[in-house]
């Protein structure tokens, strides 16, 4: 599976997104037109431990009384899901097993300021170090 379509495939794919998404350029244009907000619930799913409410992460990326009234994210929040969506994929490629990458996720990180990996996630900057410590981890650096 290419990058791209594991990015997809935890965003729900096609069936979620109501649309092929084989590319970059085409989640890209896909991002821009405002994500259905299921991607979002389907994402914060397969990112957080089982059983925990997916709202926990659902609402740091929209406020939810702005998500119960919409049914499509903006490009913005879109950006946002995505981002972790890419996060999650890169996690779960490594680990091989969605209950590892979930407990990667979520344990403070003594790389990340004793922050969860989710929690850095949540800016651009942020992502691009956890990117880079999930780069470092594939490469067979210690942790």
């Amino acid at each position: 599976m290419t990058a791209v379509e594991r990015v997809v495939d935890v965003l729900g794919g096609a069936t979620v997104l109501k649309r092929s998404v084989r590319t970059w350029r085409e989640l890209e244009d896909a991002v821009n037109d405002g994500l259905p907000k299921r991607a979002l619930q389907v994402m914060a799913g397969r990112a957080l431990p089982q059983g925990a409410p997916a709202g926990s992460l659902v609402y740091r990326v929209v406020p939810m009384a702005t998500f119960k009234r919409r049914s499509r994210l903006t490009p913005e929040e879109s950006a946002r899901t995505e981002r972790l969506a890419r996060i999650v994929a890169l996690a779960e490629g490594i680990w091989q097993e969605r209950d590892d990458s979930r407990g990667f996720l979520n344990q403070p990180h003594p790389l990340l300021d004793a922050r969860t990996p989710l929690e850095v996630a949540a800016t651009e900057l942020g992502a691009r170090r956890v990117e880079q410590l999930l780069h470092d981890v594939d490469h067979g650096l210690p942790l």
